[in-house]
């Protein structure tokens, strides 16, 4: 038994001095929200940072799906073909916008959408597909968009969990139509809350500030309809703190997954993903799947290791398409592979300060069962 509770994830932070040392001129200025100066800052150095050409600061994650499907303009009750196996926040963004989820199965390797069933799906109705770097995976980008160019389709990347990524040299925000990246405070990088729009258009640019500041351009204009997605001065420039630390969590983070690697590799009915070649990962996460040749199932192991203390996620259980408010309209659909990883996968614990200790005290418990 863990002496200590070990949960699966726990949030980076700076130094509490650095921090507010930070904020320490916002009470000088009183300009806490309204794209201040750290607002602009930020949005700035990530752009660099995620090697991409246009960059729009959200208030979180989802916002940044929504309001970016928002900007597409689809024609309502438009399909989008989609994933299943991914936080529920991706699926509601393309309902939330009165648009239909056309749900695609995953690849048992990599558990990002199957490119090669992605054809099928498509009808007259079809304006756009979502996939989705789970865990940092990166999807088979050049075919998708190759089908993309073919049908018309936008491509919108849900890249939450994909900070900082790398695929053949470019920022992984650079492919699609869109990225949205999530900064919540699970994230490799955080803002406490927070996300972004990567793109390519910069008319996208102000169609985004539109939508994320109540389509106000002035005093007395407002131009659109539109809501309120900003990010605060608070959020910014915890941001900017943890941006210059990033690059030090990453590499903390990869000395855990390795020693992951190395305890767990060879045991029998405990496989791991298979690694996209030419792809710098941030090492988010660390997904095991769970097979017949292990002596437990899935959530056998995850509640024997809770007994223990040690605090792993059913990740993600059951599928977005399963789930209770979609009254099951999806059940039926042909997710075989993606049904097989849900009920199999089991996220483990993973950041920066999991000392190696405790990571052998989760080894050891797994091996011991």
């Amino acid at each position: 038994m863990c002496n200590k509770k070990i949960f699966v994830t726990r949030s980076s932070m700076p130094t509490y001095e650095e921090y507010i040392e930070a904020i320490k001129p916002l009470w000088d200025s009183r300009w806490l929200t309204n794209m201040g100066k750290y607002h602009q800052e930020l949005e700035g150095k990530l752009k660099e940072y995620l090697d991409v050409q246009e960059l729009s600061l959200m208030v979180n994650g989802h916002m940044a799906l929504e309001m970016v499907i928002q900007a597409m303009d689809f024609p309502e009750g438009g399909e989008v073909i989609t994933t299943p196996f991914t936080f529920i926040s991706t699926t509601h963004a393309i309902v939330r916008n009165g648009l239909k989820p056309v749900f695609c199965d995953v690849k048992p390797e990599d558990g990002t959408i199957d490119e090669r069933k992605i054809e099928g799906l498509i009808t007259e109705h079809t304006v756009a597909i979502v996939p989705v770097h789970v865990y940092g995976n990166v999807c088979n980008v050049e075919e998708i968009q190759r089908i993309a160019d073919r049908y018309g389709l936008k491509v919108i990347y849900d890249a939450a969990h994909a900070f900082g990524v790398k695929y053949k040299g470019k920022g992984i925000g650079s492919y699609g139509d869109a990225s949205i990246f999530s900064f919540h405070a699970t994230k490799v990088f955080h803002t406490i809350e927070g996300g972004a729009v990567a793109f390519s258009d910069p008319e996208l640019y102000e169609k985004l500030f539109n939508l994320k500041n109540f389509g106000i351009r002035g005093e007395e204009l407002v131009v659109s309809v539109g809501a309120n997605g900003k990010m605060n001065e608070f959020s910014a420039i915890m941001g900017l703190c943890n941006l210059r630390h990033v690059e030090q969590a990453i590499a903390q983070r990869k000395v855990v997954c390795e020693e992951y690697e190395r305890q767990l590799g060879g045991v029998p009915g405990i496989r791991r993903f298979e690694k996209k070649p030419e792809t710098e990962r941030n090492y988010g996460y660390f997904p095991i799947v769970v097979g017949n040749e292990y002596p437990l199932k899935r959530d056998e192991l995850y509640e024997k290791l809770k007994e223990q203390g040690i605090y792993t996620r059913k990740y993600f259980y059951p599928l977005t398409s399963d789930q209770d408010c979609f009254n099951n309209r999806y059940r039926e659909m042909g997710l075989e592979c993606a049904r097989e990883l849900a009920k199999s996968v089991l996220v483990l614990p993973v950041y920066g300060e999991l000392e190696i200790e405790k990571l052998r005290e989760i080894v050891k418990s797994i091996l011991s069962f």
